[in-house]
């Protein structure tokens, strides 16, 4: 059994796998074919943070793949009301043969995966954001990989250089896992006061991995050479309290057109949204012809099924 609460919980093996069964699974859906391998399985839903993409992403998937799916909040179950979260895993997951959880701290999600008897899924916690990155990655090899390799479909990421401007968040630190897995290099360009975290570098053995990324206080030069530009909002949930301050601090750090100039022609650029223009991106760069965020949006029910097909199902051909 194997949960996926990081993205190096995968090897990049097993990545070629999941992008190449994504792409069929996707074929299947723009044609209607049905395809039903997980009837009969239940997908239990766990939010403590709010979504939109998420959770249509994961329950539409598991019902297009012949499932079912149990949605809970911590308002309206016993995880809300002082459960220890390691009795909650014991029963839910007696009950159902898959679990997702948004939440915050990444200790949460650990310590239910622990006590998990069927694999789990990382959502989102202020950490990593894995199932993101892997819509992102997925989405960039359909517009810039070879589609008429058989083969490995992460080949396409090597020597490539991904700019990532704005805050060192979740979605920073789950890049800098994708990049030393696979090959790729991550820019990382942050205002003084919001990098990522040291911590998390160590934990993740990258402090010596100065091949996977390089930090930059200039945007601009981020983005110089840059195969993919992306970002996220400023302000991140639970972090509301902070929105003025933020605003003030990433003035600087909005990808317009200047940042995109820098880029390589052909760069794409991506949001995992919900996306605030004028603040974070400009309405000109997120609705120009550079912008793929609304594939890799879509491309988020596609990589998961994809995913859930393997946790439940291993390799299928």
């Amino acid at each position: 059994m194997k949960h996926y609460l990081q993205f190096n919980d995968l090897t990049a093996d097993e990545y070629a796998h999941i992008f190449a069964r994504a792409a069929e699974i996707k074929r299947k859906f723009k044609a209607y074919e049905k395809y039903h391998p997980l009837a009969d399985r239940t997908l239990a839903m766990i939010f403590e943070k709010a979504s939109t993409r998420t959770r249509v992403s994961f329950e539409a998937g598991m019902y297009q793949l012949g499932g079912s799916v149990v949605h809970l909040t911590t308002e309206g179950s016993q995880l809300g009301r002082a459960e220890p979260i390691e009795d909650s895993a014991k029963v839910i997951s007696r009950m159902v043969d898959l679990v997702m959880i948004r939440t915050y701290e990444q200790t949460k999600i650990e310590a239910f995966a622990s006590c998990s008897r069927v694999p789990v899924i990382n959502g989102l916690t202020n950490e990593f954001h894995p199932c993101q990155i892997l819509a992102d990655i997925f989405t960039f090899i359909e517009h810039r990989g070879d589609k008429s390799q058989s083969g490995n479909l992460t080949d396409c990421l090597k020597g490539r250089t991904v700019a990532w401007v704005g805050d060192g968040n979740n979605m920073a630190n789950t890049w800098l896992q994708a990049a030393a897995l696979l090959g790729f290099k991550v820019n990382v360009s942050t205002p003084s006061g919001y990098e990522i975290d040291p911590k998390v570098l160590g934990h993740l053995g990258l402090k010596s991995r100065a091949d996977c990324y390089a930090f930059y206080s200039d945007p601009i030069k981020a983005c110089e050479g840059a195969d993919l530009v992306t970002t996220d909002v400023w302000t991140s949930m639970g972090f509301e309290a902070e929105n003025e301050k933020r605003k003030a601090a990433f003035a600087n750090w909005c990808v317009d057109a200047r940042l995109m100039k820098a880029a390589k022609p052909e760069a794409l650029f991506m949001h995992c949204l919900p996306a605030h223009r004028g603040e974070e991106v400009s309405a000109e760069v997120i609705d120009g012809p550079q912008s793929v965020v609304w594939d890799e949006a879509e491309n988020r029910m596609h990589v998961q099924k994809a995913l859930m097909e393997y946790l439940l199902l291993g390799k299928v051909s």
